[in-house]
């Protein structure tokens, strides 16, 4: 079992390691001069502000991807995809949830505002792809072995996903494709040109 971290404790002691690396990266051979460099350091709020500390309530818990499918909001395929990195059956927050909801089952478009680490991605992510697996099923995407990657502009990408109805999030349009990060995606087409 590991040990909570004290935040008073780990500041003073992230300081004082700090300082004492300080004042010996710079050794001063004058005496008045590392005196007057040791005792600058030493003032309060130089070094470190804080700790500041934001008491936060966790995030209220919505339905898991699991109670989503059993649901009818999202496809029978998402079980193929869920993996440790979005199980099947952890609850999503509820803000996430109610963003599923609405893109996938009512078709609104969404703006998700919400803190860090809060799951804006998957907010966004997860109507994608089940838009996704949907035309998949639907025979309106061709997934062919015989296939070259098109490596596509975020702007245009968010365009295109505006343009269909879908949430697009982030300054970038939040859209991650393997080998375009925040500044474009992957667009998967046949050789015959169809996209």
């Amino acid at each position: 079992m590991t040990n909570p971290i004290h935040p008073l404790r780990t500041t003073a002691h992230v300081r004082d390691s700090y300082l004492r690396y300080l004042k010996t990266i710079y050794p001063f051979q004058d005496r008045a001069l590392r005196d007057q460099y040791w005792k600058a350091l030493e003032e309060q709020d130089r070094l470190v502000k804080g700790p500041l500390l934001e008491a936060s309530p966790p995030f209220a818990i919505g339905r898991s991807v699991e109670q989503l499918i059993r649901d009818g909001v999202l496809h029978q395929g998402f079980r193929a995809l869920c993996s440790t990195s979005l199980p099947l059956h952890r609850p999503l927050y509820r803000h996430q949830d109610e963003a599923v909801e609405k893109t996938v089952r009512v078709g609104r478009n969404i703006a998700i505002a919400t803190g860090t680490g809060s799951g804006k991605t998957e907010g966004f992510l997860i109507p994608v792809l089940d838009h996704l697996l949907g035309q998949v099923a639907g025979g309106g995407v061709e997934l062919a072995g015989d296939a070259e990657e098109v490596p596509l502009p975020a702007a245009r990408v968010r365009a295109e996903a505006v343009e269909g109805g879908l949430p697009a999030q982030g300054p970038a349009g939040g859209f991650r494709g393997r080998g375009g990060g925040a500044h474009g995606a992957i667009l998967r087409r046949s050789r015959a040109g169809a996209t």
